[in-house]
């Protein structure tokens, strides 16, 4: 695979996976103002290690962790791109987002359909694996 091939697939990446804690931010909205409407498979927030919460607490934590979720990991894509910060300031941003992401997930299990949910926890695993374990890819595959 080529530097410009690796480039394109994590940077789609962590945007995919940034905007699709938008789409989680999004249901919650949904949920909120049509909480009537089919959502397909989308629950209001409601915490399994925190079930005191509120409803409207529940969902304010878990749009706190979506939004820094998918910020995160669009400032992460757009800093690997060279378009952001610069060097390796992106595989913080990362693994910050993936930590946030993963507790996020966690805290909520069972409000987001199955797939979505493992896919988010796939993504974050992979990017604490590379970026805590394998440092890949090493800087100098972009000639930075």
């Amino acid at each position: 695979m080529t530097s410009d091939n690796v480039r394109l697939l994590i940077t789609a990446t962590l945007t995919i996976h940034g905007l699709g804690h938008g789409g989680a931010l999004g249901a919650l909205l949904w949920l909120k103002f049509r909480p009537a409407d089919n959502t397909g498979g989308w629950l209001a927030a409601r915490s399994w290690l925190l079930a005191s919460l509120p409803a409207p607490t529940a969902t304010t934590l878990a749009g706190a962790f979506w939004i820094l979720a998918m910020v995160g990991f669009v400032a992460a894509a757009l800093s690997f791109g060279g378009m952001l910060l610069p060097g390796e300031l992106w595989r913080a941003l990362a693994l910050g987002s993936s930590i946030v992401s993963l507790v996020g997930v966690t805290l909520f299990l069972g409000t987001w359909p199955i797939f979505n949910t493992v896919a988010a926890i796939a993504v974050n695993v992979a990017v604490l694996a590379t970026q805590l374990w394998l440092r890949w890819p090493p800087q100098a595959m972009f000639g930075r």
